[in-house]
């Protein structure tokens, strides 16, 4: 499972405790704020760079195995966990289009309220005219006026901004029409995520982050580097495989990872794909375990 030993791991992590437990969660405003305390549980409302836009520090997945096992929880159980997730404190739900859970995630929004929850979705569309189309279906198919967040999905290639440029267009266009509030990109290669980092275009990154190198665009040092450039220019950081998508089948390896990532001062929140309730009390129990001076 990992390129990164036990022993390096926990020597890494017992040397950056210190500061781990200083560092703050970016917050609005400008690039030199700070948060006035540090979160300590999945509850914790935390803010996303420099958008404004509020989330709880823990967010409900629905990509898990490409979002097969949401969608098998069917509309009716979907509804029952994240109504559960919110009455636990979680404010933030994930989706794509490529998951297929625009309907599960369209009738959880009709029992919760619309202005506490952030929504962030995806988008595969690769010119102007597609991505067009997608703002509009995102809308109409999730039920909402405003995405919250709209993110470019799966980038890989180096040059992708360029490539990409008439998307991005079309995403500003519908953030200056109020029908999004932020832009941002998913990446699945070491040289896109850099690319990402070095764009300005981007208010939010969705990253693959764990200390065990698993489903990682690289190791967790240099995709560590690429957070901390993100923060230092206030952009929405969240993290994503936090468990290797369900790949972590300890209790053991899921706190480390929690502690690696929540220690690391520059995600702000992250989503975890759940298809049960008791999963998501464990997770929020190890987050305030992990975040326990």
């Amino acid at each position: 499972m990992s390129t990164i030993t036990r022993r390096r791991f926990l020597a890494r992590t017992t040397l950056g405790a210190g500061a781990a437990l200083a560092a703050p969660f970016a917050w609005g405003g400008q690039a030199t704020a700070v948060a006035p305390a540090k979160a300590t549980t999945g509850a914790d409302l935390v803010t996303l760079g420099k958008t404004g836009i509020k989330t709880s520090v823990l967010g409900l997945g629905t990509g898990t195995r490409s979002g097969r096992e949401q969608r098998d929880l069917g509309v009716d159980g979907f509804v029952r966990l994240a109504r559960e997730a919110f009455d636990r404190g979680i404010r933030y739900i994930d989706t794509a289009d490529s998951y297929k859970t625009h309907p599960q995630v369209a009738a959880a929004l009709k029992e919760l309220p619309r202005g506490e929850i952030f929504l962030q979705t995806k988008t595969w569309a690769k010119n102007a005219d597609q991505a067009r189309a997608d703002v509009d279906r995102f809308r109409r198919e999730l039920g909402v006026e405003t995405l919250d967040t709209l993110l470019i999905h799966c980038m890989t290639k180096p040059r992708w901004p360029v490539d990409m440029r008439p998307v991005i267009d079309v995403l500003f266009e519908a953030k200056a029409k109020g029908q999004v509030r932020a832009i941002g990109v998913s990446c699945h290669s070491f040289e896109a995520l850099t690319e990402s980092a070095e764009c300005d275009a981007m208010d939010v990154h969705l990253v693959r982050i764990n200390p065990f190198q698993n489903r990682m665009d690289d190791t967790p040092e240099k995709v560590a580097s690429q957070l901390q450039a993100m923060h230092e220019k206030n952009r929405g950081v969240i993290g994503m495989k936090i468990y290797g998508e369900g790949d972590f089948k300890t209790r053991r390896e899921r706190l480390d990872s929690l502690k690696y990532v929540l220690g690391l001062g520059t995600v702000q929140a992250f989503t975890i794909g759940f298809s049960t309730i008791e999963q998501i009390d464990e997770t929020l129990a190890l987050i305030e375990e992990a975040t326990a001076a």
